[in-house]
Parts: structure tokens; sequence; C-alpha cells
């Protein structure tokens, strides 16, 4: 496993929970980072601007106060999203934000900026950069991030449209840092599959929407609970990049989820002014293909443990599924 030394010994379960839109706040990301995992939240969820540094230095402070008190936990570091595209209007403030107060993990996303891998490094910060084929992942690594996030098919989101199976094996053949796959994990088994194919680690999100602190409405987290993988549409009409959504928000939207059509990819607006702003990104939901799993949306915590156990169950599982012949052949080759 390729895993950088900020997480050696700090995870109960190789998980990072995704930054989710609107979604992701401080009470989500401490939660998350005490329970073991990496917890994110996009930079431009703290508005205005200055809200940023206070998000900051509170998830700073929590986890500290936490660690010192619980000396014998795993607590995870935590990671800021930056979007970065040209409208982002906010990109090189927060960039300076993260940089001054040494954020451990830097998220980026769209286009791979030098200036952000320049800044994380300077204090030792990770950069981990989201992708949907070899082609950008390859642009990424030539900027020197420190990991690649593959967002392949069935991602909440922004998403991809490649086999998993694909773009693991692909990348994993030239890429020596840090590989996370993103793509329809909602349980344990997920976790342990993203692993088996040669990923260090697992990018989960629509799973924790449907979680106590989650800052997303009622009736989101229950569409998650109700509906499965054949209720999610994939389309760029919101943002200009293409991703996957609940179609009956949809549809309660007033539009019809068969029948979207394509947006105009040079209107794309990630700034303070942009289409973040508008009502649709409120009532339309981004919804992973692994919903199904979705049966409750408990306390993080609880969440994070139950993964654990079906983590283990599932490695426990293939471990009894190999031949035991299969099983000395490969100790004596790695031997």
């Amino acid at each position: 496993m390729a895993l950088p030394d900020i997480l050696k010994d700090k995870l109960e379960i190789p998980v990072i929970g995704s930054p989710l839109f609107i979604v992701s706040g401080p009470e989500l990301v401490i939660a998350q980072c005490k329970a073991g995992i990496v917890g994110s939240f996009p930079a431009l969820n703290a508005r205005p601007a200055h809200v940023l540094e206070e998000w900051i230095k509170r998830t700073k402070g929590e986890l500290g106060e936490y660690q010192a008190k619980h000396p014998e936990k795993k607590v995870a570091p935590f990671a800021v999203n930056q979007i970065c595209h040209a409208s982002n209007d906010r990109l090189s403030h927060d960039i300076d934000v993260c940089t001054k107060l040494e954020v451990p993990i830097i998220i980026t996303s769209l286009r791979p900026p030098a200036e952000v891998v320049e800044g994380a490094h300077s204090y030792g910060g990770k950069v981990f950069h989201d992708v949907i084929n070899v082609k950008h992942a390859k642009k990424a690594a030539e900027q020197g991030v420190d990991g690649l996030i593959l967002v392949c098919a069935g991602a909440g989101g922004h998403a991809g449209t490649l086999s998993p199976f694909a773009l693991v094996r692909e990348v994993k053949q030239w890429f020596k840092g840090t590989v996370i796959l993103s793509g329809a994990l909602s349980d344990g088994w997920g976790i342990a599959g993203a692993l088996a194919m040669g990923a260090d680690l697992a990018y989960m999100g629509t799973r924790f929407v449907a979680t106590a602190e989650a800052n997303a409405d009622q009736s989101y987290k229950d569409h998650l609970v109700k509906y499965a993988a054949e209720d999610i549409v994939y389309t760029n009409l919101f943002t200009g990049v293409h991703g996957n959504y609940l179609a009956p928000s949809v549809a309660a939207a007033g539009l019809d989820p068969n029948n979207l059509p394509e947006a105009d990819k040079s209107k794309m607006n990630f700034g303070s002014g942009g289409n973040m702003k508008q009502k649709a990104w409120k009532d339309i939901w981004g919804s992973g293909q692994g919903i199904g799993q979705i049966v409750d949306a408990p306390p993080v915590a609880e969440l994070v443990d139950r993964l654990k156990h079906e983590y283990v169950q599932a490695c426990r599982e293939f471990a009894e599924r190999m031949p035991v012949e299969a099983l000395s052949a490969s100790k004596v080759a790695a031997e």
C-alpha cells in the first residue's frame, strides 16, 4: 500500500469521506476524523470567504483536543477540497488560507494546479487530485500530486464512466503514489473490493449524506434510504460537468429525468456568484449508484464501526474462498 506517513496508524478503516456540496461541514468532518476516517469539506461550503479560516481552526482545535484526551484513539487528519476552475474567484484566497493554517490534505478537482501542490508541500501537506480517466491522471501526476482519486462509474455527484477494474489497474501500472477509488461504495464489502483491486483507500460520499451529522435536509436522507441504483440519472445539465443525481429530486424540480438537455460547458461557473448559488443545486440531490445498501441514517461513529465490521467480514470471506494451495503459492512468491 502507498499510504503517506500522514495516514499511517491514523485510520480505523481505509476510507476518505469525500467532500459534499452543502452537506459537508465541521460537524460531519470532525465526527468522521474522530471515528478514524479522513473527513473533508469543500472550501466553497464555507461562506462568506472568511468563514473558511474559522472552519479550519475549529476542526484542527477540536481534533487536537480529542486526541489529547484519547491518546489511544486513531484520529484521522482532515482535508479541504479546492475547485480549481477559472470561474472560482475564491481559489487564490482559499489556497492561501489552507497554506497558512497547514491543512493536512488538500483535495483538488477539475485542474491539477501546481500552486496548490507547491503550497501544501511547503509544510508537509499532501495533495490528492480527482480524475475520471488516464489522460487527466497523467496530467495530475506531472504536477506532483501525492495521490489520485479515481472517480469511476456510479460515483455520486461529478463522476466518470470508466469501470474501476479498468481504471485502477491501468493507473497502477505507472503511478506509484496513493490510489483512491470512488464509485458506488457504500459498505464494507465495497471497501474490501477497492483494496482487492489495488486501491489504497476507498472514497465514500453518498453514504455519509445519510448520517446524523450531515448538513442535509431530512427528505434528502430519506430519499437515499428509499431509492436504489435504478433511480439515478447521469447528466451535465446542472453544472456543465457530468454527474449522478437522484431522479426523483430532478422530477420534483419540474424536469423529466429521462429527457434532460445537454449543458453548455463554456458556461460552467463555480465562483461566488455562479451556479453554486442556484436553487437547482439545493433541490436536486447528487447520489451515487450505491444507495441500494443504505438502510438508515445513523451517527457517523456508529456507521464507521459498522463499516469496519463489514470490511473485516469481507476480508475473512475472501480468504476463506481462496484455495489453500493458492495462498501458499502467493506466500512463497512474496518471499
